[in-house]
């Protein structure tokens, strides 16, 4: 809805160009002072503009020395592999519910949904001798079935209020032409739900790439550590001797992916979660 009003529009231009700069000026603080020194940490104020030449080397000697280039690569594969394994389960099992009646099918539902509330805290010590059991501690497959699993109920609750809102006219029309109920799924109503799917992909892969606490648990060895396990001990290794430069310039290299695909993808995420929620 149009804004008419002069003065509500002005008001409205003030509160967004505040309301961008709050969030935008944390991120450039961060990349600036990527750029400085320690001396330019302990004789200039923190916020202070960096001096020349810009320390663009603080980024190269994280990714060699702090091995950010191992951290980044096991956060890609444990991301994506746990990303579209949990979108696919959460797509079939999304659709059983909402377009087959079956006894115990809300029930079920009910489950997913309620699981969402339990702290997953209380899981995760035989979450733990579980995966210990199955040789699967310090593994990328153990993350990405536990990454998977996690982002599962959300997944499940978004897409069966898709499906619902599409109309039976079209699965009937394909089972008609003689398509089976696998392929009505996978050639029909999957590319159908590609809003919702976007949302369910991008909603997860937030969730996985910025994941700490899960990753400290079931990985000890530093070569499976992903960024944010990666920034953690980064800082640990520097104890009293901070390397401010070197510390943001990590901080940014971990946080930069998730910024850049949030602004690629933010309207598909609102219009998948608004089409979700219309039946």
């Amino acid at each position: 809805m149009a804004i008419k009003n002069p003065l509500a529009k002005m008001l409205v231009w003030i509160i967004l160009i505040i309301w961008s700069v709050a969030v935008l000026y944390p991120l450039v603080w961060t990349l600036l002072d990527a750029l400085k020194n320690n001396e330019q940490f302990f004789l200039n104020a923190p916020w202070a503009l960096p001096k020349f030449p810009l320390l663009w080397s603080n980024f190269s000697y994280v990714w060699s020395k702090y091995n950010f280039s191992t951290y980044f690569l096991n956060s890609i594969v444990v991301t994506v592999g746990s990303t579209l394994l949990g979108m696919i389960l959460a797509a079939m099992t999304a659709y059983i519910l909402a377009r087959y009646d079956f006894k115990g099918n809300k029930f079920l539902l009910t489950i997913y949904i309620s699981s969402m509330m339990i702290p997953f805290a209380l899981a995760l010590i035989p979450l733990f001798f579980l995966l210990n059991d199955l040789h699967l501690i310090n593994t990328w497959l153990g993350l990405i079935l536990v990454y998977a699993a996690l982002n599962l109920p959300f997944g499940i609750f978004l897409l069966v209020g898709f499906y619902k809102s599409l109309p039976k006219e079209i699965e009937e029309a394909a089972i008609i032409d003689g398509t089976s109920h696998y392929g009505t799924f996978f050639r029909v109503m999957l590319p159908l739900s590609q809003p919702g799917l976007i949302t369910v992909m991008i909603t997860n892969m937030l969730n996985n790439w910025n994941e700490y606490f899960l990753g400290v648990v079931l990985t000890n060895e530093p070569t499976k550590y992903t960024l944010p396990i990666g920034l953690a001990v980064m800082q640990a290794e520097m104890q009293y001797r901070v390397e401010w430069g070197p510390l943001f310039a990590g901080l940014l290299i971990t946080t930069l992916p998730t910024l850049i695909v949030y602004m690629i993808y933010q309207r598909q995420i609102a219009s998948g979660i608004t089409a979700g929620a219309v039946k």
